[in-house]
Order: C-alpha cells, then sequence, then structure tokens
C-alpha cells in the first residue's frame, strides 16, 4: 500500500496496559510511525510506569494519558479478563466524556470498547486483533467455561462492529474466520498489517560461529526441544551428512527472550543457568518456566550434548544483539505461531532463520532464501542445520538477502506507511 498524504488526522489510541510487551512495542510503533506522517497521536491507557516502558513514551512525540490504575488488575489472582474490561472500559469513558471526538481510535486487545467509542458518529473505530482472545484464554474447567462463555461472546459482537479490522498475518486471518464463524458469515475480512522491527539498532554480523542460536520465552508451546534434539542428531551426525566435518566447536545457544536492560554475568562453565530477579524470557515465578526449563535440561543431558547447550533464562536486548552478531543461524521451533518477531529480528540481523513450516514465518520466511522453512521434526531441523556447515558461505550469502527482506517489507517504516494507508483511506471513506 502507498504513502497517502494530505489528511492531518487526530488519532486516539486505546490499550490496556503499556509496558513492554509484543504487543506494546505495535502501539508505540504505531504512534511513532502516525506521528510522522503528521498525525496528532494520542494514547489512552490504564496502566504507564515510566521506569518500566518504551523510551518513545516518554520523548513527548505524543502524549500518554492513564485513567483507571487504581482499578485491580486481578482479585486474587483470578478475574483477569473480567478486570481488563472493567479497566478499558474506564478508560474508554473518560475518553469519551472528557475529549473531543478523534478522527479515528486505534484500539487493541480489547474489543469491549468499541461500542463505546462508536458512541461518537463522526469517530471511526480500528481494531488491531493480534490472535482471538478466547483461544489464549483458559477453558480447563467446567467453572472456567462458564466465565468465558459470556466474555468469548462479547469479544466477537464487539471486534465485528469495528470499521476495519487489522491482524498481524494471513494465518491470523486465517484464524481469525474460523473462530469468529458469525463474523465470518458476515463477510466480515480483516486485513492485514504485519508487526515491524526496527533494521536500524543491528550492526552487521561480527562473525558466523558455529553457534545455534534460539531466542522464546521458557513455555513449552515454544516448543524449544525440537531445537535440542535436532542439534544432538547434527553432532552425532549417524548418517554422514556432513562428510566428517569437526563439530567440536559446535553449540546451542537457547535464550529467553527479555526486553529488559540488564547485565549478563560472564560465561565460564560449559552449562551457563542464570536464574535473575527480573521477568522476561524466565520467571521463576511461573511454575511452566521453572518445569520446562528442568526439562530441557535432562533433554541435553540425555541426548549426550549438555556440553554445548547453553541456557540463558533472560537476556536484555542489547545483549540479544550480540547474541545475534555471532551465530551461525536462528533456530525458531513453535509450531502454528500467530506471526513471530524473533525471525524478523534475526533477519534484520543478517542471520539466516530455521523455523517451522506453519504459522506466521511462512509469510515472513523467504524458504530456501533467508532460511529454511521445515517439517517440525528434529531430523528436519538437523538437516537444514547441516546445510550451514557444509556450505561455507550459505549462512552470510542467506543473511544478507535476510536484511534486504526486512528493510523492504517489515521496517517500522514501511509498517508506519500502510498503518496510515489505512486509516486515512477509511477518514476519507466517512468524509465522501
Amino acid at each position: 500500500m502507498e504513502k497517502k498524504g494530505g489528511l492531518k488526522l487526530n488519532i486516539g489510541i486505546i490499550h490496556p496496559d503499556l509496558g513492554i510487551g509484543g504487543a506494546e512495542r505495535l502501539i508505540v510503533d504505531a504512534a511513532v510511525e502516525l506521528a510522522s506522517h503528521g498525525h496528532n497521536v494520542h494514547i489512552f491507557t490504564a496502566h504507564h510506569d515510566k521506569n518500566r516502558c518504551f523510551e518513545e513514551t516518554l520523548s513527548g512525540s505524543f502524549p500518554v494519558t492513564v485513567y483507571g490504575s487504581f482499578l485491580p488488575r486481578h482479585i486474587f489472582q483470578h478475574f483477569h479478563a473480567l478486570c481488563a474490561y472493567l479497566r478499558c472500559i474506564f478508560v474508554a469513558l473518560c475518553m469519551l466524556f472528557m475529549w473531543k471526538s478523534f478522527d479515528v481510535v486505534l484500539v487493541d486487545q480489547v474489543s469491549v470498547v468499541i461500542p463505546l467509542m462508536k458512541l461518537k458518529r463522526s469517530s471511526k473505530v480500528v481494531f488491531y486483533c493480534h490472535f482471538p482472545d478466547l483461544l489464549l484464554a483458559q477453558h480447563t474447567t467446567s467453572l472456567r467455561r462458564v466465565y468465558r462463555k459470556p466474555i468469548d461472546f462479547v469479544e466477537e459482537v464487539t471486534t465485528g462492529m469495528a470499521d476495519l479490522i487489522l491482524v498481524n498475518s494471513k494465518f491470523t486471518a486465517t484464524t481469525f474466520a474460523k473462530t469468529f464463524k458469525n463474523l465470518d458469515s458476515q463477510a466480515v475480512r480483516p486485513a492485514v498489517l504485519y508487526p515491524a522491527v526496527n533494521v536500524e539498532q543491528f550492526n552487521k554480523p561480527n562473525a558466523f560461529k558455529l553457534n545455534f542460536l534460539s531466542i522464546n520465552r521458557f513455555e513449552r508451546k515454544k516448543n524449544i526441544d525440537l531445537a535440542v534434539s535436532a542439534f544432538s542428531i547434527l553432532c552425532k551426525d549417524e548418517r554422514n551428512l556432513l562428510q566428517g566435518r569437526n563439530l567440536a566447536d559446535a553449540t546451542l545457544t537457547i535464550v529467553g527472550k527479555s526486553m529488559i536492560d540488564y547485565s549478563l554475568r560472564s560465561m565460564q562453565c560449559k552449562c551457563i543457568i542464570y536464574l535473575p530477579f527480573f521477568s522476561g524470557g524466565f520467571d521463576r515465578r511461573l511454575k511452566e518456566n521453572v518445569e520446562y526449563l528442568e526439562e530441557l535440561k535432562v533433554l541435553a543431558d540425555r541426548e549426550g550434548v549438555s556440553d554445548r547447550v547453553k541456557f540463558i533464562t533472560s537476556c536484555s536486548t542489547s545483549e540479544r544483539n550480540v547474541f545475534l552478531s555471532d551465530c551461525l543461524c536462528v533456530l525458531y521451533t513453535p509450531k502454528d505461531e500467530h506471526f513471530g518477531i524473533v525471525p524478523l529480528e534475526a533477519m534484520a540481523a543478517q542471520k539466516p532463520v530455521i523455523a517451522c513450516n506453519s504459522g506466521g514465518p511462512v509469510e515472513t520466511i523467504k524458504d530456501g532464501i533467508t532460511g529454511f522453512l521445515c517439517d517440525p521434526n528434529p531430523g528436519a531441523f538437523s538437516f537444514a542445520m547441516g546445510k550451514f556447515i557444509t556450505e561455507a558461505q550459505l549462512a552470510e550469502s542467506m543473511g544478507k538477502e535476510a536484511r534486504r527482506h526486512v528493510e523492504e517489507s517489515f521496517s517500522t517504516k514501511i509498517f508506519g506507511q500502510n498503518l496510515n494507508g489505512y486509516l486515512v483511506d477509511i477518514v476519507r471513506e466517512k468524509i465522501d
């Protein structure tokens, strides 16, 4: 979509909690880019901790207003969704009665505010659906199913009231249609707006060491054990696919994804495990994080590669960039991932990616050009990893293509141009 101009819009953005997660990164990118196109942008939220936020929210290029921070996020560790709804409704009501109309209101995550924003007929409402919330929520017990039933119903009904729905990938668009069957039957079709990565933060690679890198949260759905098993097969090379090449220096580094800038201690031992007190890729308060890390350690030991596998439970953005700069390639193991920002970060750092041939990575990785898309099994991943060893220049050449691909299709500039085009078009429809 080409850049649209000529209109200076007043744009309000509603986001539940302006922290440092992936959804927050997209909202901040949206605000920055829309402001760069000359629009007046204002973010409204129920929480904004100035000590734990993206620096752009403090720079002054757009205001951030907080309403309802006194409202609870949960009730005795329960009813998180209900509390999120109530907090966002309060934000929307304050915005509705205390501010003049906006040309466009951009909403994400919590769709219940859409009908409130529609009360001002002069405003167009755009909803960005990262993924249907009802698929992310647990429905494991009868009580939870009863609790979620009205919330799930409200989600579909209110989502359909938006003037425009955006999703983060074609995969999510397909899932949207399968999940919200009533909307699909009414020919409600979301448009795709891919998230972006700031390519300028990545310098040229320092090296292409014989190190494979995995960056993910320590959750079972991230399928990190696939990386460990594939690495084990590679090291054993029982089929002699590597033609006797020396793999004594081959390592696998598994890094927990974090966005908090702290320093790591020096790495002295062969199997490295950090347990920091801040949240990120690993949170010791979360039972699954602790259990899955232990399962991965046991798997590495059972496969005979524990002395070659390094576990970094959390790292800063700057340290992540160092890991990317030094590795041979990145292994991205989740199946049916909604989008997946890690492959974009890797490619922006001029590193090829090996990922599962499903979900968002199918849309972001050019198979055989910027990386490899594989069946989600250790044998397929190991075979692809071996190509970077047997073909000495492959990682470097693919990395250059990967960087070019991200710059052309997934940079923040491209994201801003596309988002601006959608918003200007929908306002022009109103004018016409």
